[in-house]
């Protein structure tokens, strides 16, 4: 049997029996799909996944990509990939049919290709990753000229995309960017600067890279209001219609922790003052363009530590159905045969940990997939709402899997003992690679301030009620059944916690302290979270409480009872963690202000 990394079985629960995916095809966007498609859909890419990307997913850890004289060798692997996943139409699978994409729902985009990619190899599946999003770019702000130019390459596979933002003097803070675009009358601007850690951005895998890079205008006013967004080839297209260099150099790659697969480059630009960039949009509205990518990429990035922490969870699942170990502490037989380690509590505790962050975590992403669904296919105040929802829920949707698929990869480590901490077993390289997660796309901390300092006050908190409804939604329909009625209480109360929490931390910001209002905003967003996923599960274990009164295949049977289990588990092992950090945030004794340099000895 091939070795598992991601459940087929769930990804269909949560598409068909959670968020009714098929209900998108009353929509006329979606209306020549159907779930016979989307079935279809996901059976390739778990089978693309299978024979392409997990055969390849240690060997790519261990023969990393090569810098030499300019010039970036990866894995052969990955220019098979990329023109396989062109010639599918996984890279502009929910792109439109005007742009050459399949126009499939982002539900089913996220599934397949994305979930299921890098659950199996996640290094090889940024590349087509980080192109959807550059080409996603272009579809919505370039000219008809820039869409003929470079999507069909770029959905080919045959060019990648990069997103080109940070420099080495302005880390995360964008408004100290200073890569620069002096305009000529030709069309074009001499761009000249650097930028550092980009994904993916010189590699022998593809004919050409595409950076949509964000920069400034010569003359732009400062800070954020004078970023604008430029695309800037590696290899611009001549006059005679073959591709030149650009003068986009690569000046070195950074050797990783993990994720070892993809290259992570700096880049020198107009090095020889010859290189061409093309302002996207309107000057000095770049940031706004770029966030449409960037928030795109932060789902992503939950997704792919979601993805990864699913690997780890079933491969110390097989482990533990395998390693013989021990007796029950019940038996008084010492010749006694040693039983399987999953027959041990500790053991099961662990796995129901692995299991309630994952599926929790796909779970939290697919509803994130959903609003942005709706959003395209409805207008006016309805379609206002689903945005809003989707960008208050985006930082969590980010931070909650990235942040929690390190401690799920820590405890599947630790449930193969000695073993998971060896390079025979994939756990640790699973450890490395999802480390990554909380710094992509900006960090926790970032993230936090993100949803209590501008998300939780969009709109004059209208985000953050629209959200509390959703969540009582699900609680009004899981108190009907009294089976779940508890935990619908429960959850109740943590919204009630939560409104608390939010309120005290609001008049703080009133009494005029926006540093001590956002001291603690990582902590809020660990607290949100944690709330987030319970709601995540009370709907999932809705759904399987329906499914069980009429379910008659044992398989079924089962599976909607582990559903229940780890719902039960999530609400009495993770829930009440917040109790701690309301107590914490309810504080706001400004601790970590008072507390100096000098102080750190």
């Amino acid at each position: 049997m091939a070795e598992q990394f991601i459940s087929d079985r769930n990804l269909k629960f949560l598409l068909y029996e959670v968020f009714n995916a098929e209900d998108l095809l009353a929509y006329p966007r979606y209306a020549e799909h159907s779930r016979e498609v989307f079935d279809m859909v996901l059976e390739t890419a778990l089978k693309m996944a299978r024979d392409l990307f997990k055969p390849i997913v240690s060997e790519m850890d261990k023969m990393p990509p090569v810098y030499a004289g300019g010039d970036v060798a990866v894995h052969p692997a990955v220019r098979t990939i990329m023109r396989e996943a062109g010639a599918g139409g996984w890279i502009g699978a929910t792109f439109s049919y005007e742009d050459g994409g399949q126009q499939l729902p982002e539900m089913v985009g996220m599934m397949a290709p994305t979930a299921i990619f890098s659950a199996a190899n996640y290094s090889a599946a940024v590349y087509q990753g980080l192109t959807a999003g550059a080409a996603g770019l272009i579809a919505s702000f370039g000219t008809k000229e820039m869409k003929d130019r470079y999507l069909p390459k770029m959905l080919a596979g045959e060019w990648q995309g990069t997103m080109a933002l940070t420099e080495p003097q302005a880390g995360s803070s964008l408004s100290d960017i200073t890569l620069a675009g002096e305009p000529t009358d030709q069309g074009y601007y001499k761009m000249k600067g650097q930028k550092i850690f980009i994904s993916a951005g010189a590699h022998d895998g593809v004919d050409n890279v595409v950076h949509l890079a964000i920069g400034r205008i010569k003359g732009a006013p400062a800070g954020v209001k004078g970023i604008s967004l430029f695309i800037i080839p590696q290899k611009r297209i001549g006059a005679g219609g073959d591709l030149e260099a650009n003068d986009v150099n690569c000046a070195g790659i950074y050797h990783k922790l993990g994720y070892r697969g993809a290259p992570i480059t700096h880049l020198a630009f107009g090095e020889n003052d010859d290189c061409r960039g093309w302002l996207v949009g309107e000057a000095n509205k770049g940031l706004g363009y770029m966030f449409q990518m960037m928030n795109g990429a932060r789902i992503d990035v939950g997704l792919g530590a979601s993805s990864i922490a699913s690997a780890a969870y079933y491969a110390s699942l097989a482990y533990a159905r395998q390693r013989p170990q021990g007796r029950r502490l019940a038996s008084k037989n010492p010749l006694e045969a040693q039983v399987a380690i999953i027959e041990h509590p500790d053991i099961k505790r662990m796995l129901l940990f692995q299991k309630a962050v994952v599926e929790g975590s796909l779970s939290l992403l697919m509803q994130c997939s959903r609003y942005a669904d709706m959003e395209k296919v409805t207008t006016g105040e309805m379609r206002e709402n689903y945005n809003l929802l989707l960008e208050l829920l985006t930082p969590v949707a980010k931070s909650y899997p990235s942040e929690m698929g390190i401690l799920s990869c820590s405890q599947g480590l630790q449930i193969l003992g000695g073993y998971g901490y060896c390079d025979e077993f994939p756990l640790e390289q699973y450890y490395r690679d999802v480390r990554i997660h909380p710094i992509h796309e900006g960090t926790t901390g970032i993230q936090g301030m993100d949803l209590l300092g501008r998300k939780m006050t969009m709109k004059k908190g209208k985000a953050g009620e629209l959200y509390l409804a959703e969540v009582r939604k699900t609680i009004r329909e899981a108190e009907q059944d009294a089976g779940l009625k508890s935990l619908a209480q429960a959850l109740e109360k943590a919204l009630g916690l939560l409104e608390k929490v939010t309120a005290h931390l609001f008049s703080v910001a009133a009494g005029g302290h926006p540093e001590l209002f956002l001291a603690d905003a990582t902590l809020y967003l660990e607290f949100f979270g944690i709330i987030a996923i319970a709601w995540q599960w009370l709907l999932q274990a809705t759904a399987a409480r329906k499914a069980l009164a009429t379910a008659d295949q044992e398989a079924e049977i089962c599976f909607y009872s582990g559903k229940l289990f780890t719902c039960r588990y999530f609400f009495g092992y993770e829930l009440p963690k917040i109790d701690g950090l309301a107590a914490r945030l309810l504080c706001s004794d400004g601790l970590t202000l008072e507390m100096q340099d000098v102080h750190f000895c």
